[in-house]
């Protein structure tokens, strides 16, 4: 008989209460939060950053698979079942049967998809789990505002038929490159995807409202929100309260606080 205690789960991740709606989950963990910050501070370096840049998408992979993914009931003996014929683990968990892509944005999604990828290969049917690779860049005017992304080679898979489409990519700064790739995956590829989910490290209110009013179905998972050029009247409101003057990037389209060139750190390519 299953116990009543794992018959549902209705977990959800704790996250900050903010005004940017329903599809946007900023997640309220100080662990990831702690190892965060040593990730955006200059003393941080490789190895260092490439560890700790791993470790917090598996806490961010964690969240999102455990909140979104579809759940089948399981009946699982266990090493005790040669004693006691009850020792079956009759419950809730992840289906096995769920189809699933994880999209590495190269440069600085490369590493955060394989991780992705290793855990639902953990979790899920292995041949139902797929990894697709995006070449983008931003392109920018004159003066070094990004006006848009552009692509330099792709490696996808051929559907997307009911399948769960994850995005992980450290930076949420503009929006431009991950508009273009859901556009993508949702218009150029066989199928529709059940559901589209961006995971970063973080995001700015900009990206918030740009990726929005292209996809305003596209989940949005965050470990933090920068909104530090916003006027000090605005950051003591609860975020997305005043959305119109919150401000996360410079006139170069980085993020503030930020961590710098996430891409560029992770992949040692100052040299």
């Amino acid at each position: 008989m299953i116990d009543v205690a794992y018959a549902e789960s209705r977990f959800r991740a704790p996250e900050l209460a903010h005004q940017y709606g329903a599809g946007v989950h900023l997640l309220d963990d100080p662990l990831a939060w702690t190892l965060l910050a040593r990730v955006c501070s200059p003393e941080t370096s490789q190895p260092d950053v490439g560890r700790l840049v791993s470790m917090l998408y598996q806490i961010l992979a964690r969240a999102v698979l455990a909140a979104e993914f579809p759940r089948s009931r399981v009946d699982v003996p266990t090493r005790m079942i040669s004693s006691h014929p009850e020792a079956i683990y009759r419950g809730t968990a992840l289906s096995k049967s769920t189809k699933a892509v994880t999209v590495g944005i190269a440069r600085a999604g490369t590493m955060p998809s394989q991780v992705v990828y290793d855990l639902m290969n953990e979790v899920l049917d292995p041949a139902l789990v797929r990894q697709d690779h995006l070449f983008m860049s931003r392109q920018t005017d004159a003066q070094g505002a990004v006006t848009g992304a552009t692509w330099h080679d792709a490696k996808i898979g051929r559907d997307v038929e009911d399948r769960y489409v994850l995005f992980p990519d450290p930076m949420g700064a503009t929006g431009s490159s991950m508009v273009s790739a859901v556009s993508y995956y949702k218009t150029a590829l066989e199928g529709r995807p059940a559901r589209c989910i961006a995971m970063h490290l973080i995001v700015t209110p900009e990206y918030i409202q740009r990726v929005h009013e292209a996809h305003p179905d596209l989940g949005i998972y965050a470990l933090r929100l920068d909104r530090g050029l916003s006027p000090a009247r605005v950051l003591r409101t609860e975020p997305g309260t005043h959305h119109a003057e919150e401000r996360g990037l410079n006139e170069h389209h980085y993020i503030v606080p930020g961590a710098g060139g996430v891409g560029e750190i992770l992949n040692n390519a100052w040299l």
